[in-house]
């Protein structure tokens, strides 16, 4: 339900989550897993407090901004939104060495390693207790995206095949982050990442279909100048040998045509015939070549089956993103590898609907790439999806662009950026399609 307005989210006053795994399943083991799964099941001593003063239209719209530790958020989130959100997506630390905070010092990534920064176990000690509590956070038909790199790529797919099941694995999609060669790659010049997609419930959860481009319909044409319209063509043969199948066809020109060797035409002789009566079989322009199947764009699907190779040509590069970033805030210098508002845009189009009032949870919100997506998606679709965003006050380097403009942690950051792409939405449209906002809220102890 809706956060009343002007009050506390007050935390939860049960038992979180307990994982148990079968005997005989595969799993992933750490020094430290143990305490880590206990996190996700303790209670929190914090509450979040609505800050209106941070806030824009903090009384008109449910969209949220969280500051805070988001192992603590994720836990004073779930008596409000337990199995509401629709869609999760997360860019965690990579685990390159040294680019991540959340060090959970009282939990057991000090069991671990006594510098628990850049080494796995650490790292899947932070990550095990906020997936677990993730899951809870989505609704049954819920999916959650998960960006990484190869130094973590096979210990998460094991993590989150523990934490979600691994029957509720959908894909790995591997997006291309960049074009430019690195040419001082000692080995090879990496340019692409991952993204992990899961699903709460497989059995529940589809895919939508990607808008149709003019890239997309180019490879339809008419050359015979069909009523019918556009359409492209396709091989009448099958590998499936059939003898019933297996016959001559003679061309308009007069020439004898058969299937290849060991394969046969894709249905029978009388079926042929109608489908030339119909003119839906092609011969080439002069009548002279190997039939070929017509198939026009009106009968295809209205939108496209999304695939698993992510070109920066269709949904953005690193490159793109921070070009995003210096247009909105000039070269704040704080985000590396921050992910461009197209990704983000095209996750949102396969997962939720444009009128659902759908809810998207973010909770290592960077730069706020994804509150931004959702809101200008929404203002090109017409559409009713909320965002979460969750992110700590990390402190900015102190010799930093971004301090110098500024800035003292990267929360200020992310939520400045919504409150320019705000004001950006509304100058530049005389109407906005629903209204713009969000409410600040705060971490903070329960007793404070």
């Amino acid at each position: 339900m809706p956060i009343a307005d002007n009050t506390e989210i007050q935390p939860p006053k049960y038992g979180l989550h307990r994982m148990t795994e079968k005997p005989g399943t595969c799993s992933l083991s750490w020094p430290g897993k143990e305490k880590a799964r206990e996190l996700a099941d303790s209670h929190s001593s914090y509450t979040l407090q609505p800050d209106p003063t941070r806030s824009i239209r903090f009384n008109d719209v449910q969209n949220l901004f969280v500051e805070g530790d988001n192992l603590e958020v994720l836990k004073l989130l779930l008596p409000s939104f337990e199995s509401r959100v629709k869609m999760i997506y997360i860019d965690p630390p990579y685990n390159t060495g040294g680019d991540y905070v959340y060090s959970d010092r009282h939990d057991a990534a000090s069991e671990a390693s006594q510098n628990t920064e850049g080494t796995h176990s650490g790292w899947l000690s932070m990550m095990f207790p906020r997936l677990i509590l993730a899951r809870r956070l989505l609704r049954e038909d819920g999916v959650i995206f998960v960006s990484i790199d190869d130094n973590e790529i096979h210990h998460l797919r094991m993590l989150m095949n523990e934490v979600f099941g691994e029957g509720n694995f959908i894909t790995t999609i591997v997006w291309e982050k960049k074009s430019s060669p690195q040419n001082d790659a000692r080995w090879f010049s990496d340019n692409h990442d991952y993204i992990l997609l899961f699903a709460r419930n497989k059995q529940e959860w589809r895919p939508r279909l990607l808008p149709r481009t003019a890239e997309s319909d180019s490879r339809y044409k008419n050359p015979d100048d069909d009523p019918r319209g556009p359409w492209t063509s396709s091989d009448m043969s099958v590998k499936t040998y059939n003898i019933a199948y297996d016959y001559e066809i003679t061309t308009p020109s007069g020439r004898k045509v058969k299937p290849p060797r060991g394969r046969c035409w894709g249905m029978p002789k009388n079926s042929f015939t109608t489908l030339v009566n119909d003119n839906r079989v092609w011969f080439g322009e002069k009548g002279n070549n190997v039939p070929r199947l017509k198939r026009f764009l009106s009968d295809v699907k209205p939108g496209i089956t999304p695939r698993t190779i992510w070109r920066r040509s269709e949904v953005g590069d690193n490159q793109e993103a921070r070009r995003h970033i210096r247009e909105i805030f000039g070269d704040v210098g704080v985000f590396d590898t921050p992910k461009p508002v197209r990704l983000i845009k095209r996750m949102l189009q396969l997962c939720t609907e444009p009128s659902g009032n759908d809810i998207v949870l973010d909770f290592f919100a960077g730069s706020s790439t994804t509150a931004h997506a959702v809101l200008e998606l929404n203002q090109e679709d017409n559409g009713s999806r909320q965002f979460i965003l969750v992110q700590s006050p990390e402190e900015v380097p102190k010799k930093s662009r971004a301090r110098a403009s500024g800035f003292r942690t990267v929360s200020e950051i992310g939520s400045e950026r919504i409150r320019r792409v705000i004001a950006s939405i509304e100058s530049e449209n005389e109407i906005t399609n629903q209204v713009q906002g969000f409410r600040y809220l705060a971490q903070v102890r329960e007793n404070h």
